[in-house]
């Protein structure tokens, strides 16, 4: 179901990686095939954020062919120095997203600042004009590109490829600010999901319906109270100074 505040995006770049979990420890990383929730969510809070908001990913829709390049790095190690280590990156890749946004309920100090019709606009002139920040795919070094799209307009590598199942991966982590379940309050969380691709698309589901997740920590909720954050005022005299109405 399409909601009211949805947005739609292209997002593409030469290379992305949405590491898996089990490869982060040996040094040498490794992408999953499709990009994870969270990169998404990552990529969509660079676009436009509000600590007000919570971007929920609804769907992606894989546009290009799925193809891997292997590369030869020299990362910083913990205790100094470089070391020789091989990435596994997707290569030339192309998605298009649809997303929507929800007040953050762990934040009434903020209950103020709801404005959905105010927020929306905002959020469809930054992907317009390429987003906030700098977009990443993953990763720092896997530079990505924003713009307006309408989802499933357009021809995908995998439109006629019927269902496609992934095994278990990441879907996300949930900071203590966003959690909805109580078992998740005050704690960072850790979410794993089974996704499967229907024709290209692959449907998330949300990320309190996620039933195998690891408490990582505890964790507490910064206060935006207490004259530490003033809404759009903290944006005037710079770039997008004027656009909040």
């Amino acid at each position: 179901m399409r909601n009211r505040n949805t947005v739609e995006f292209a997002v593409s770049g030469q290379y992305a990686l949405f590491s898996d979990i089990l490869t982060r420890a040996g040094g040498e990383k490794s992408s999953y095939h499709i990009p994870t929730y969270e990169a998404l969510k990552g990529v969509l809070q660079s676009v436009f954020w509000k600590p007000t908001i919570i971007w929920i990913v609804d769907d992606v829709r894989v546009m290009n062919q799925i193809r891997f390049a292997r590369k030869g790095i020299r990362p910083i190690k913990y205790n100094g120095g470089n070391e020789l280590a091989y990435y596994t990156y997707l290569a030339d890749v192309h998605y298009q997203v649809r997303a929507h946004f929800e007040w953050n309920m762990n934040r009434p100090e903020l209950a103020h600042d709801r404005n959905e019709n105010k927020y929306h606009n905002m959020a469809k002139r930054m992907i317009e004009r390429g987003g906030r920040r700098d977009i990443f795919l993953g990763t720092r070094e896997c530079q990505g590109y924003v713009e307006p799209c309408i989802f499933g307009q357009g021809e995908g590598a995998y439109d006629n490829s019927g269902t496609i199942p992934y095994s278990l991966m990441e879907h996300g982590l949930t900071y203590a600010d966003e959690a909805v379940c109580e078992e998740d309050k005050g704690k960072l969380t850790l979410r794993l999901w089974s996704p499967r691709m229907e024709n290209g698309v692959i449907h998330f589901i949300r990320p309190e319906e996620c039933s195998i997740k690891r408490h990582i920590r505890e964790m507490e909720i910064k206060s935006f109270g207490d004259g530490n954050f003033i809404g759009s005022k903290e944006f005037e005299g710079g770039e997008f100074d004027g656009l909040d109405e």
